[in-house]
Order: C-alpha cells, then structure tokens, then sequence
C-alpha cells in the first residue's frame, strides 16, 4: 500500500485545514487508518483513528471536538478535517494504514501543518 497525504499549510490560529491520504496499490477499506503528527525533537503522537468495519472514530484528547476523521472508500481517501487550529497543532502530520489500531504498517510521507498565532 502506497499512502500519500496531502493539505498541508499555512493557516491562522482559529482556522482551518483538511488533510487527504490517498492509497494506491490496495483498498483502503480493508484497513484502520490513523493519523499521527511530530513535531521535530518531539515524539510521534497519535491524533486519530477510524476503523476498519465499524468506522468507529478516535480521537486524542487534544484534538477531540476540534478535528474530524472521515473516509471515502469510492476514492481511496481517508480526510483529517481539522477546525480551530492553534499554534500547538503544528507539525508534520503522518497517515497510517494498518489492519488494526496500533499495527500500522504502511506510512504516507508527512503533510506540514504550521498554524501562526
């Protein structure tokens, strides 16, 4: 599997932002997606999830009520929507495909977030 994300930028405390991962070489519909972000220095933290079958969501605790996880099987796609940014959601944000929560094993190649204050 192939992951590309996407939808990256620039943007203002407040606003906001919709992350893409787009797969190729398999259907993303087999697998728990998730998202992750690092900031250089810092470890890689988890933002959110959805799953497999159920396309139950989860959300990290910093992000919850502000970013939205969605996938569109028809495209291949997995989408962050991301609302109410603020300066500490900057990072490179990483999409991960894997057949369960925690055993991601294929990786797309990072998307940079940066959101002034």
């Amino acid at each position: 599997v192939q992951l590309q994300a996407s939808g990256g930028g620039l943007v203002r405390a407040g606003g906001s932002l919709r992350l893409s991962c787009a797969a190729s070489g398999s259907t993303l519909s087999t697998y728990a997606m998730g998202w992750f972000r690092q900031v250089p220095g810092q470890e890689r933290e988890f933002v959110s999830a959805i799953m497999r079958l159920t396309t139950s969501t989860y959300y990290a605790d910093s992000v919850k009520g502000r970013f939205t996880i969605s996938r569109d099987n028809a495209k291949n796609t997995v989408y962050l929507q991301m609302s109410s940014l603020k300066p500490e959601d900057t990072a490179v944000y990483y999409c991960a495909a894997g057949p369960l929560p925690g055993e991601y094993r294929y990786w797309g190649q990072g998307t940079l977030v940066t959101v002034s204050s």
